[in-house]
């Protein structure tokens, strides 16, 4: 009856009728529209010759110029087989670990013992992008460094690991894992929380061991969250963070390891090439929402589970 009151009231009415709360989201709000929706306004310096003295409305349009001129650049079809290579790379490799680690973390009986290793997988991931690539560089060093010294202890011969173009991915793969792997299984963990222990209760009523609980009990509990983690993934398949791998290049490994987001940061911020750097930005945006739509629609239809 009450409910039925409420919606016949008028939508100014209502909202002042819990005024405290829209207070209370008003900050986010204008946190989205200033710093997200506001400055999409500056798409537009894509389709400009931008120059700091016109400004974004004052500047030439020229266009899709360029779009075209990236399009055309030889650097196109390496940007994208590099960024492509690095970013499916960890969607197979990386995506089950965290995965994983919190199925044992959940199977885990003794608190003290998992919350120790809870707070070693998750210390990684709040270490600066700077000391961590400075901690791979002293690991892998060629003559001092701890892997290489285990290497030639075995009887091996030293290797240039970051100079060494086929090892630049499994690399940055390995350090990634071991870096996000914990902090990833956070969600996980709450996802498993979640899971009702009358489940696990009429399993083993069956007779179900523990790998079984967690095949046909866990892993389909969290199976939507997985769903959408995937999604979100793949409409961010094009976007890798410019600062580590940037730390990692050199003159041997930059075939392999420039990407879209190292060469705008090279091209538009140290060049100075503002509007081609855009159009690049422009063009990752709409590859990675079609992304979205087309991954999102496929897990719908296959799954159920989707994010709109």
């Amino acid at each position: 009856m009450n409910r039925s009151v409420l919606s016949r009231k008028p939508l100014i009415k209502r909202m002042f009728g819990c005024w405290q709360l829209y207070v209370i989201l008003l900050p986010a709000v204008l946190y989205y529209i200033l710093f997200l929706y506001v400055p999409m306004a500056g798409v537009q310096v894509a389709f400009r010759d931008f120059t700091a003295r016109g400004g974004i409305w004052g500047s030439k349009w020229v266009g899709t110029k360029h779009f075209e001129r990236f399009f055309r650049s030889p650097q196109f079809s390496v940007l994208i087989v590099n960024t492509l290579r690095i970013t499916l790379s960890g969607l197979i490799f990386s995506f089950p670990f965290p995965v994983i680690l919190a199925l044992l973390f959940n199977e885990c009986r003794h608190p003290r013992f998992k919350k120790a290793i809870q707070t070693l997988t998750y210390a990684p991931h709040f270490i600066s992008t700077v000391v961590f690539v400075s901690m791979i560089t002293i690991f892998l060093n060629k003559n001092t460094g701890m892997i290489n010294t285990l290497i030639r202890a075995l009887g091996g011969t030293s290797k240039d690991f970051l100079g060494d173009r086929n090892a630049f991915v499994p690399i940055y793969l390995i350090s990634g894992i071991w870096q996000n792997c914990g902090w990833s299984a956070i969600i996980y963990v709450a996802a498993l929380a979640g899971v009702d222990p009358q489940l696990h209760e009429a399993a083993l009523i069956d007779g179900a061991n523990r790998f079984q609980r967690i095949r046909y009990v866990d892993l389909p509990s969290i199976l939507p969250t997985m769903a959408i983690l995937f999604i979100m993934s793949c409409g961010s398949l094009l976007n890798v963070g410019y600062e580590k791998i940037y730390l990692m290049q050199n003159s041997l490994n930059t075939s392999v390891s420039e990407v879209i987001s190292t060469y705008v940061y090279k091209v538009g911020l140290l060049q100075g090439h503002y509007s081609y750097t855009a159009a690049i930005g422009s063009f990752n945006a709409v590859v990675n929402i079609v992304l979205l739509v087309i991954t999102n629609s496929i897990s719908k239809r296959l799954t159920e589970v989707s994010m709109f």
